[in-house]
């Protein structure tokens, strides 16, 4: 029965055997290929032996890390799939997977080229994580901590940063930047 009196076509009652509810939005199932309203429209809600019918179905080659797909397939046939794939000679364990890096969320692919390991847990990790204190390291409760070198020091650094400087332009400012600094202070108190 479809509709109202008034209008005899519009909506569909629900095919559930409990509710046969007017729905003007009906759902079509794609399992079972029957109308359902809102409530009743998920396969599990409604019972439908078809649930599987539309999903789609993978099984992983342990050997090459291959997927191949067994939609609509029983076990037997899986099974006899899997071994046409050993068979085929496609399946090869050169293609698996590569390791990633351990840490929680990095989907790096560890390679030759940007493995570190670390050398206090002996951890493989990508390049991005390769401080202690960037992934789960096992000697994590020791704190790190940084000491200048001696030769770090502020008249030292400075020395150091205006011979790089008079290389730079080809004039020595490392002997006269006091004396220039003195004359300045000198010309701001006559002024005054």
């Amino acid at each position: 029965m479809r509709g109202t009196e008034a209008f005899p076509d519009l909506g569909r009652h629900c095919q559930h055997p409990d509710c046969h509810q007017l729905d003007f939005l009906p759902f079509t199932c794609h399992g079972c290929d029957k109308m359902f309203c809102l409530e009743h429209r998920s396969y599990k809600d409604h019972g439908c032996p078809g649930s599987d019918r539309m999903s789609r179905k993978v099984i992983v080659c342990e050997t090459c890390s291959t997927s191949i797909e067994t939609t609509g397939k029983d076990v037997e046939e899986e099974r006899l799939m899997m071994e046409d794939h050993w068979k085929s000679g496609s399946c090869n364990p050169a293609r698996k997977k590569k390791p990633k890096c351990p840490v929680k969320r990095c989907r790096e692919t560890l390679t030759f080229s940007n493995t570190i390991t670390c050398k206090i847990c002996k951890v493989n990790v990508c390049l991005s994580h390769r401080a202690p204190a960037d992934h789960e390291c096992l000697q994590k409760q020791k704190t790190w901590t940084i000491s200048p070198a001696p030769s770090c020091t502020a008249g030292a650094s400075k020395e150091k940063f205006m011979e790089a400087l008079s290389q730079r332009d080809g004039k020595d400012f490392s002997k006269g930047v006091q004396a220039s600094g003195d004359q300045r202070l000198h010309k701001a108190i006559s002024v005054h």
